[in-house]
């Protein structure tokens, strides 16, 4: 990891995109949420994509992957800006018919060495759907990452999970929502619907 990768400072950068929300929102997972990141404002600006993404790689270099790959939709452009950084081919998991799915001629060999990726992790449902299928393929998942992790404590377990910004942000199930309790209504920022 370089000096500049260790420096590297993520929320001013997306403070700056406007892509820190405040409001009622609710996530992927169906849970609401008085915040949101919205990466996906961030990584509309190319050199700002590059540069997130250059640090994150950079912190997972050591994992030394064959293939790095990242579940669609926030995860594609992330990938492949880590892929670029490494020199590593990139590969993105997609949803048909409801879980996610490797398509589009994309193959992971076995004993590959495979790197996962995310733009924000919460519960990692999406991350742990995309490593069920690099074990289905009989690969080694060897890192994760993400650019931002609102998890307080990784959901990985012990698998090797490096996040550029710790952002812990409070969740609430919708029937223990504070913010639908005072009557607001809560938004779907994301790219897919909640559950």
């Amino acid at each position: 990891m370089t000096a500049a990768t260790a420096a590297f400072e993520l929320e001013p950068r997306l403070v700056r995109a406007n892509a820190l929300l405040k409001g009622h929102f609710q996530l992927t997972s169906g849970r609401h949420s008085d915040r949101y990141v919205q990466c996906a404002l961030l990584l509309a600006q190319p050199r700002e994509a590059e540069a997130a993404c250059a640090a994150l790689a950079d912190r997972l270099a050591d994992t030394r992957p064959d293939l790095v790959v990242g579940p669609a939709l926030g995860g594609v452009i992330v990938a492949h800006e880590v892929a670029r950084r490494l020199g590593k081919p990139c590969f993105f998991a997609e949803r048909k018919d409801g879980p996610m799915t490797l398509r589009r001629g994309f193959q992971i060999q076995p004993g590959a060495r495979v790197l996962v990726v995310e733009d924000v992790v919460t519960t990692g449902g999406s991350v742990l759907e995309v490593l069920a299928l690099v074990k289905a393929a009989a690969a080694e998942v060897v890192g994760l990452g993400s650019l931002v992790c609102r998890a307080k404590a990784s959901p990985f377990g012990a698998t090797r999970y490096e996040a550029l910004l710790q952002l812990p942000i409070d969740s609430w199930e919708p029937a223990d929502c504070p913010l639908c309790r005072q009557g607001s209504t809560a938004m779907k920022p994301g790219s897919r619907p909640g559950r």
